[in-house]
């Protein structure tokens, strides 16, 4: 019997608009430092990547960064990380992807703390073997070590695909030999996924899973990363209706 696929699906951004309740805590941590606030646009740059690397390129002074990322989770455990809602559709997704016989378990840079409670209280827990993310204490982490996390646990046998809205979501499966499909309803900028080697960009939630099985399907795909032809290069999958190969403009809800 063939082992049975497994996809990794990044939270924030891909299952989830979390960025009302991520956006209102940066305002709270901005302002508890006394710093300028940013706009609503810059904000949606903290969706996704580790919290520490968004308040760093933000310009929060290094000697700083755990006074911010304190009162960040102030009002994010209390408040912020329930303003928050699954995009429309995805539950159907996920449905169509275990009816497939595909593994599912989310890999995300939120605290794991976090993102457990969120999968369970929006209705997503049920579709999935694990949720894993990033410790609460200031240990380096990156999508890198959570997507190794994933895999250590989950042992999979059969082939991997990540899924995720940024280029971290990218080069942290690339890192651990997993291709990454990009999604546009996130939080990327215009040809972000594409820039970071993403397989493509699928442009809707409601051809997420068809997409998925298509990548999990074609020659060379899988665990051991993306096929190579003979002289090395990396091969990749024809264009398809649902993968849009050339500058994805990211939607929100």
């Amino acid at each position: 019997m063939t082992p049975a696929p497994l996809v990794l699906l990044d939270l924030d951004g891909t299952l989830t608009d979390s960025y009302p309740g991520i956006a209102a805590s940066a305002r709270v941590a901005f302002t508890t430092l006394g710093m300028p606030v940013p706009d609503d646009a810059a904000l949606r740059g903290f969706v996704g990547p580790p919290l520490v690397d968004s308040f760093a390129r933000f310009g929060v002074p290094p000697a700083r960064v755990t006074e911010a990322v304190d009162a960040y989770r102030g009002y994010f455990r209390t408040t912020g990380m329930w303003e928050n809602s699954v995009y429309d559709g995805i539950p159907e997704q996920l449905v169509a992807l275990r009816d497939a016989g595909v593994r599912l378990a989310v890999a995300t840079s939120k605290p794991e703390v976090f993102a457990g409670p969120i999968c369970e209280r929006f209705g997503l827990a049920r579709y999935l073997e694990g949720v894993f993310g990033a410790p609460l204490d200031h240990v380096p982490s990156s999508k890198a070590t959570v997507v190794a996390a994933a895999l250590d646990a989950l042992r999979p046998g059969g082939a991997v695909l990540m899924v995720g809205d940024r280029e971290h979501d990218v080069h942290g499966a690339r890192a651990n030999g997993v291709d990454c499909l990009g999604v546009a309803w996130g939080y990327a900028q215009p040809g972000e996924l594409l820039e970071a080697g993403s397989l493509g960009v699928v442009d809707h939630v409601g051809e997420l899973a068809a997409a998925a099985l298509a990548a999990l399907d074609r020659p060379g795909g899988g665990a051991g990363g993306p096929g190579r032809c003979r002289d090395g290069a990396v091969s990749r999958p024809p264009v398809t209706t649902w993968w849009r190969r050339t500058g994805a403009t990211p939607r929100g809800r």
